[in-house]
Protein backbone atom coordinates (compact mmCIF):
# COMPACT_ATOMS: atom_id res chain seq x y z
CA UNK A 1 0.00 0.00 0.00
CA UNK A 2 1.42 3.57 -0.86
CA UNK A 3 1.70 6.70 0.93
CA UNK A 4 -0.63 8.32 -0.92
CA UNK A 5 -3.62 5.38 -0.70
CA UNK A 6 -3.16 5.25 3.28
CA UNK A 7 -3.09 9.12 3.30
CA UNK A 8 -6.62 8.76 1.46
CA UNK A 9 -8.10 6.79 4.03
CA UNK A 10 -7.02 9.11 7.06
CA UNK A 11 -6.48 7.72 10.44
CA UNK A 12 -9.35 5.27 10.72
CA UNK A 13 -8.27 2.75 13.52
CA UNK A 14 -9.56 -0.55 12.99
CA UNK A 15 -8.35 -2.50 15.87
CA UNK A 16 -8.06 -1.26 19.74
CA UNK A 17 -5.02 -3.37 20.81
CA UNK A 18 -2.29 -1.53 20.82
CA UNK A 19 0.38 -1.86 18.31
CA UNK A 20 3.39 -2.69 20.69
CA UNK A 21 3.16 -3.02 24.37
CA UNK A 22 6.28 -3.79 26.03
CA UNK A 23 6.05 -4.41 29.85
CA UNK A 24 9.42 -4.67 32.44
CA UNK A 25 11.84 -4.84 29.94
CA UNK A 26 15.46 -5.19 31.29
CA UNK A 27 18.76 -5.32 28.34
CA UNK A 28 22.11 -5.35 29.73
CA UNK A 29 25.44 -5.69 27.59
CA UNK A 30 28.19 -7.16 29.24
CA UNK A 31 26.78 -6.99 32.74
CA UNK A 32 25.96 -3.41 32.28
CA UNK A 33 21.90 -2.79 32.42
CA UNK A 34 21.35 -0.28 29.41
CA UNK A 35 17.63 -0.65 30.05
CA UNK A 36 16.00 -1.06 33.48
CA UNK A 37 12.33 -1.84 34.10
CA UNK A 38 10.69 0.02 30.65
CA UNK A 39 7.42 0.36 30.04
CA UNK A 40 5.81 1.20 26.76
CA UNK A 41 2.95 1.57 24.67
CA UNK A 42 2.69 2.57 21.31
CA UNK A 43 -1.20 2.49 20.50
CA UNK A 44 -2.60 2.33 16.58
CA UNK A 45 -2.03 5.22 14.23
CA UNK A 46 -0.43 7.10 16.86
CA UNK A 47 2.98 8.45 16.61
CA UNK A 48 5.31 8.30 19.43
CA UNK A 49 8.84 10.23 19.19
CA UNK A 50 11.84 9.32 21.82
CA UNK A 51 13.91 11.86 22.60
CA UNK A 52 16.82 12.45 25.19
CA UNK A 53 20.68 12.31 25.27
CA UNK A 54 23.24 10.67 23.05
CA UNK A 55 23.62 7.19 25.10
CA UNK A 56 20.08 7.19 26.83
CA UNK A 57 19.31 4.09 25.14
CA UNK A 58 16.88 5.29 22.70
CA UNK A 59 18.33 2.84 20.14
CA UNK A 60 18.24 -0.08 22.19
CA UNK A 61 14.71 0.64 23.12
CA UNK A 62 14.11 0.52 19.33
CA UNK A 63 15.74 -2.47 18.08
CA UNK A 64 14.66 -4.52 21.07
CA UNK A 65 10.81 -3.99 19.21
CA UNK A 66 11.51 -5.72 16.26
CA UNK A 67 14.14 -8.48 18.42
CA UNK A 68 17.51 -7.15 16.67
CA UNK A 69 18.15 -6.93 20.27
CA UNK A 70 16.96 -9.75 22.49
CA UNK A 71 16.12 -8.14 25.93
CA UNK A 72 16.92 -9.90 28.90
CA UNK A 73 13.43 -10.14 30.50
CA UNK A 74 10.19 -8.57 30.63
CA UNK A 75 7.89 -8.65 27.65
CA UNK A 76 6.86 -7.58 24.13
CA UNK A 77 3.53 -8.13 22.70
CA UNK A 78 2.42 -7.27 19.13
CA UNK A 79 -1.03 -6.46 18.43
CA UNK A 80 -1.98 -8.87 21.17
CA UNK A 81 0.92 -11.49 19.86
CA UNK A 82 3.93 -12.27 22.26
CA UNK A 83 7.28 -11.85 20.40
CA UNK A 84 9.30 -12.12 23.46
CA UNK A 85 8.31 -13.10 27.52
CA UNK A 86 10.08 -13.98 30.42
CA UNK A 87 13.52 -14.81 29.17
CA UNK A 88 13.34 -15.90 25.67
CA UNK A 89 11.51 -14.83 22.22
CA UNK A 90 8.55 -16.86 21.41
CA UNK A 91 8.13 -15.38 17.87
CA UNK A 92 8.77 -18.18 15.53
CA UNK A 93 9.08 -16.35 13.03
CA UNK A 94 11.77 -13.46 13.25
CA UNK A 95 11.67 -12.64 9.20
CA UNK A 96 7.82 -12.23 9.14
CA UNK A 97 7.85 -10.10 12.33
CA UNK A 98 10.37 -7.88 10.96
CA UNK A 99 8.49 -7.36 8.06
CA UNK A 100 5.75 -6.36 10.63
CA UNK A 101 7.66 -3.75 11.89
CA UNK A 102 9.51 -1.76 9.47
CA UNK A 103 12.84 0.12 10.38
CA UNK A 104 14.38 2.94 8.51
CA UNK A 105 17.70 3.21 9.88
CA UNK A 106 20.24 6.31 10.55
CA UNK A 107 22.74 5.25 8.02
CA UNK A 108 20.30 4.18 5.25
CA UNK A 109 21.50 0.41 4.50
CA UNK A 110 20.89 0.39 0.86
CA UNK A 111 22.12 -2.43 -1.39
CA UNK A 112 25.21 -0.02 -3.46
CA UNK A 113 24.91 -2.45 -6.50
CA UNK A 114 21.44 -1.99 -7.09
CA UNK A 115 19.45 1.04 -8.06
CA UNK A 116 16.33 2.92 -6.18
CA UNK A 117 13.91 0.90 -7.73
CA UNK A 118 15.51 -2.70 -7.41
CA UNK A 119 16.08 -1.86 -3.60
CA UNK A 120 12.43 -1.60 -3.23
CA UNK A 121 11.75 -4.06 -5.16
CA UNK A 122 14.02 -6.64 -3.77
CA UNK A 123 12.46 -5.94 -0.35
CA UNK A 124 9.10 -7.66 -1.84
CA UNK A 125 10.41 -10.31 -4.05
CA UNK A 126 12.57 -11.96 -1.37
CA UNK A 127 10.57 -10.95 1.46
CA UNK A 128 6.75 -11.69 0.69
CA UNK A 129 7.34 -13.37 -2.96
CA UNK A 130 5.41 -10.67 -4.43
CA UNK A 131 6.02 -11.04 -8.94
CA UNK A 132 8.70 -9.25 -10.47
CA UNK A 133 6.22 -7.56 -12.76
CA UNK A 134 4.12 -6.64 -9.46
CA UNK A 135 7.21 -5.63 -6.99
CA UNK A 136 8.35 -3.52 -9.96
CA UNK A 137 4.69 -1.68 -10.29
CA UNK A 138 4.69 -1.38 -6.70
CA UNK A 139 8.11 0.26 -6.19
CA UNK A 140 8.23 2.97 -9.09
CA UNK A 141 4.58 3.72 -7.22
CA UNK A 142 5.90 4.24 -4.12
CA UNK A 143 9.35 6.17 -5.15
CA UNK A 144 6.86 8.90 -7.07
CA UNK A 145 5.21 8.79 -3.62
CA UNK A 146 8.20 9.95 -1.89
CA UNK A 147 9.24 12.53 -4.40
CA UNK A 148 11.96 10.43 -6.41
CA UNK A 149 10.51 9.06 -9.67
CA UNK A 150 12.82 10.60 -11.72
CA UNK A 151 15.61 8.86 -8.89
CA UNK A 152 14.46 5.16 -10.21
CA UNK A 153 17.50 3.91 -12.17
CA UNK A 154 20.21 5.92 -9.60
CA UNK A 155 22.43 3.82 -8.14
CA UNK A 156 23.25 4.87 -3.99
CA UNK A 157 26.31 6.28 -5.04
CA UNK A 158 24.54 8.63 -7.73
CA UNK A 159 22.18 9.87 -4.90
CA UNK A 160 22.61 12.19 -1.76
CA UNK A 161 22.10 11.20 1.87
CA UNK A 162 17.98 12.58 1.96
CA UNK A 163 17.35 10.50 -1.29
CA UNK A 164 18.95 7.46 -0.28
CA UNK A 165 16.73 7.76 2.95
CA UNK A 166 13.84 8.40 0.85
CA UNK A 167 14.44 5.39 -0.69
CA UNK A 168 14.67 3.32 2.51
CA UNK A 169 11.16 4.60 3.47
CA UNK A 170 10.22 3.08 0.31
CA UNK A 171 11.53 0.11 0.48
CA UNK A 172 10.12 0.13 4.45
CA UNK A 173 6.55 0.72 2.84
CA UNK A 174 7.07 -2.00 0.59
CA UNK A 175 6.70 -4.45 2.96
CA UNK A 176 3.04 -3.32 3.93
CA UNK A 177 4.25 -2.71 8.27
CA UNK A 178 1.83 -1.90 10.39
CA UNK A 179 4.47 -0.01 12.44
CA UNK A 180 7.68 2.42 11.18
CA UNK A 181 10.64 2.64 13.56
CA UNK A 182 12.70 5.69 12.74
CA UNK A 183 16.35 5.65 14.26
CA UNK A 184 17.72 9.19 14.06
CA UNK A 185 15.90 9.38 10.73
CA UNK A 186 17.96 12.70 9.55
CA UNK A 187 20.85 12.79 11.65
CA UNK A 188 23.12 12.49 8.67
CA UNK A 189 21.65 15.00 6.47
CA UNK A 190 22.21 18.25 5.59
CA UNK A 191 19.32 21.27 6.42
CA UNK A 192 17.62 20.72 2.95
CA UNK A 193 17.56 16.86 2.85
CA UNK A 194 16.53 16.93 6.34
CA UNK A 195 13.19 18.84 5.03
CA UNK A 196 12.65 16.56 2.52
CA UNK A 197 12.71 13.63 4.99
CA UNK A 198 10.69 15.23 7.55
CA UNK A 199 7.98 16.07 4.74
CA UNK A 200 7.47 12.32 3.73
CA UNK A 201 7.18 11.73 7.36
CA UNK A 202 4.94 14.03 7.90
CA UNK A 203 2.57 12.66 4.64
CA UNK A 204 2.94 9.19 6.60
CA UNK A 205 1.39 10.81 10.12
CA UNK A 206 -1.82 12.15 8.39
CA UNK A 207 -2.01 8.81 6.74
CA UNK A 208 -2.94 6.76 9.97
CA UNK A 209 0.59 4.74 10.10
CA UNK A 210 2.12 4.28 13.00
CA UNK A 211 5.15 4.99 14.02
CA UNK A 212 7.98 5.14 16.50
CA UNK A 213 10.49 8.04 16.10
CA UNK A 214 13.66 8.50 17.59
CA UNK A 215 14.64 11.99 16.68
CA UNK A 216 17.30 14.68 18.02
CA UNK A 217 14.45 16.93 16.40
CA UNK A 218 12.38 18.37 19.38
CA UNK A 219 10.86 20.66 17.19
CA UNK A 220 9.50 18.07 14.95
CA UNK A 221 8.72 15.90 17.90
CA UNK A 222 6.15 18.17 19.05
CA UNK A 223 4.91 19.16 15.74
CA UNK A 224 3.93 15.69 14.66
CA UNK A 225 3.45 13.14 18.00
CA UNK A 226 0.63 12.14 19.49
CA UNK A 227 3.63 10.92 22.48
CA UNK A 228 6.56 12.05 23.55
CA UNK A 229 9.28 9.96 25.46
CA UNK A 230 11.94 11.18 27.32
CA UNK A 231 14.65 8.06 28.07
CA UNK A 232 17.83 8.90 29.58
CA UNK A 233 20.21 6.69 31.16
CA UNK A 234 18.04 3.44 30.16
CA UNK A 235 15.00 5.01 32.22
CA UNK A 236 11.62 6.31 30.75
CA UNK A 237 11.91 9.06 32.40
CA UNK A 238 8.97 10.96 31.53
CA UNK A 239 6.39 10.36 28.53
CA UNK A 240 3.15 11.48 27.58
CA UNK A 241 1.81 14.31 25.24
CA UNK A 242 4.18 16.72 24.13
CA UNK A 243 2.08 19.60 25.59
CA UNK A 244 3.10 17.72 28.94
CA UNK A 245 6.55 16.63 27.60
CA UNK A 246 8.40 19.44 25.63
CA UNK A 247 6.13 22.16 26.51
CA UNK A 248 5.49 21.55 30.73
CA UNK A 249 8.15 18.81 31.78
CA UNK A 250 7.62 17.57 35.17
CA UNK A 251 10.92 16.33 35.69
CA UNK A 252 14.13 18.15 36.19
CA UNK A 253 15.83 15.42 33.98
CA UNK A 254 13.87 16.44 31.11
CA UNK A 255 14.14 20.07 32.32
CA UNK A 256 17.53 20.22 31.53
CA UNK A 257 17.52 18.45 28.15
CA UNK A 258 15.05 20.34 26.66
CA UNK A 259 17.49 23.46 28.38
CA UNK A 260 20.16 21.92 26.91
CA UNK A 261 18.77 21.56 23.60
CA UNK A 262 17.71 25.11 23.45
CA UNK A 263 21.21 26.19 24.25
CA UNK A 264 22.55 24.48 21.59
CA UNK A 265 20.10 24.98 18.83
Amino acid sequence: MTVGRIEAEGRAVTSTLPVVEIKSLVKSFSGRTVLDNVDFTVQPGSIVSIIGRSGGRKTTLMRCINLLEQPDSGSITLQGEPVFAGRKTVCRDLAKLRQRVGMVFQRFHLFPHLTAVENVMLAQMKGLRIPEKKALHTALELLAEVGLSHRALAFPEQMSGGEQQRVAIARALALGPSLLLFDEPTSALDPESTRDVLAVMRRLARSGMTMVIVTHEVPFAREISDQVVFIDGGHIIEQGPPSEVIDNPREERTQAFLRSYKTDN
